[in-house]
């Protein structure tokens, strides 16, 4: 794994200076562990022991961590403690700007008013009852999704991952539905290399990178089925070939590196899956709510499926997932073929209301768009001629830089200088998704400190 090693050969600090923020300065770089949480192939565990540059508080709550929780992640090396807006304060009173927002998760920033009072609101009254019962911000949260999407019909979950099992479990039974006489009604799924769709069984089938796949073989059978994103004509042999109930596929896909749809592609798997009678399902989990300036992706291609997944941002930090449907795959579905005990809470409900209205207006879109744009100049600007920098792409603020090399490092000197961003890819790509309401000075400090670890690899 590659790090910043030329930072242990600078004697005296680089800084820099950025309008209202305190200088930042490049220390030697001498951690020995991975931030990429995601896509390192061969993460290394964070202890106290390998941590050198944390505070004593933080680092025996590190040890605590180490010894009670199931070591599935491998985290930063930073205790955070509160956030407002899109900044981040660890234990140490340190400052971050948050430019990854919880993996794209926290659209609003931390602590937005609005959200909270909805939050408090709805706690103070009524949190939970589970599906057995109506709730009144359930229905309304299902209502206005219908109002502002192709969609007739929703399920809540919990997750993302939950969501496209949810449409694992829907596409299988509308063909059913569909072949009423048949012994053998299409049950495969089409998915992409790149592509990811969570890490529950099913979500997991369908998600192609092997390290997450392999300790786990074998997974549901009718998955695993990859072709390359963008390739048509590979899904319509497929089609043809095997027994498909569903297409699954990301708009623009964020763990796989940012990589954008065509308009051509999604349409020509819109006509594909009508020819053939398979289901379209477009899995914006993370692309989705205002992340590309549009209030769904698919949207800027005029290209609408038959069933579209949600979650990251829908309830502003709080856990949700949803599946939206057309009727014409909803009236597959009975009581009892699917649920949830926490689903659609009323209290998740009302955060997410308050998140969707405050997202779905021309002028919040039209800014996320504009604030995108100007990230991308900024950060094609100030790495202009450097040559580790392969591309940088994305649209709205879900934007990547491509390296010649893995990113560890440059997350970790990132993260030391007081930004947070995360890895994507093959540990190749930074990806940048900060809350939607980061401002433009906030954009143009990110992309200072951003360039100016860059320099220093």
């Amino acid at each position: 794994m590659v790090h910043l090693q030329s930072l242990n050969t600078i004697q005296s600090s680089l800084s820099i200076q950025s309008k209202r923020y305190k200088k930042l300065s490049f220390k030697p770089h001498t951690a020995k562990i991975s931030s990429c949480l995601v896509s390192d192939v061969n993460p290394k565990p964070i202890t106290a022991t390998n941590s050198a540059s944390v505070s004593l508080a933080s680092k025996e709550l590190m040890e605590a961590e180490n010894n009670v929780m199931v070591g599935t992640y491998a985290r930063a090396p930073v205790v955070l403690e509160r956030g407002i807006g899109c900044k981040l304060y660890d234990v140490d009173g340190k400052e971050y700007l948050d430019m990854n927002a919880g993996i794209a998760v926290n659209a609003l920033g931390h602590c937005d008013p609005g959200w909270v009072k909805a939050v408090v609101d709805q706690a103070s009254t009524l949190t939970h009852v589970s599906n057995v019962y109506y709730s009144v911000p359930q229905v309304k949260l299902a209502q206005r999704l219908i109002e502002c999407s192709f969609a007739d019909r929703v399920f809540f979950s919990n997750s993302g991952t939950e969501a496209n099992e949810a449409a694992i479990k829907f596409s299988r039974k509308y063909q059913r539905y569909a072949h009423p006489n048949s012994t053998n009604p299409p049950t495969e799924f089409i998915s992409f290399f790149k592509g990811f769709h969570g890490r529950t069984a099913g979500s997991l089938a369908l998600t192609s990178k092997q390290q997450y796949r392999a300790p786990f073989e074998p997974l549901m059978q009718g998955g695993g089925i990859f072709v390359e994103y963008g390739n048509v004509a590979e899904v319509a042999k497929l089609v043809k070939e095997r027994s498909i109930a569903a297409v699954f596929v990301e708009p623009l896909q964020g763990e796989g590196g940012i990589h954008s749809a065509t308009k051509e592609f999604l349409l020509g798997l819109r006509s594909v899956c009508d020819e053939a009678g398979a289901l379209l399902v477009f899995d914006e989990v993370q692309c989705g709510l205002g992340r590309t300036g549009h209030l769904w992706t698919h949207e800027a291609y005029g290209v609408y499926p038959d069933i579209m997944t949600l979650a990251k941002p829908l309830a502003g930090g709080l856990p949700i997932g949803v599946a939206l449907t057309t009727e014409k795959v909803s009236s597959a579905i009975n009581p009892g073929d699917h649920g949830s005990t926490f689903a659609g809470s009323p209290m998740v409900c009302n955060a997410a209301l308050t998140v969707l209205n405050k997202i779905n207006t021309p002028t919040f879109l039209s800014d996320v768009a504009k604030k995108g744009n100007y990230l991308k100049e900024l950060l094609a600007n100030k790495m202009k001629g450097n040559a580790h920098v392969k591309e940088i792409r994305g649209r709205g603020l879900i934007v990547g830089i491509e390296l010649d090399m893995p990113v560890a490092g440059l997350v970790d000197a990132c993260r030391e200088n007081g930004v947070l961003v995360l890895p994507a890819g093959e540990g190749d790509v930074v990806r940048l998704v900060p809350p939607l309401v980061i401002s433009m000075e906030e954009l143009e400090f990110g992309a200072e400190v951003i360039s100016k670890c860059l320099e220093a690899l």
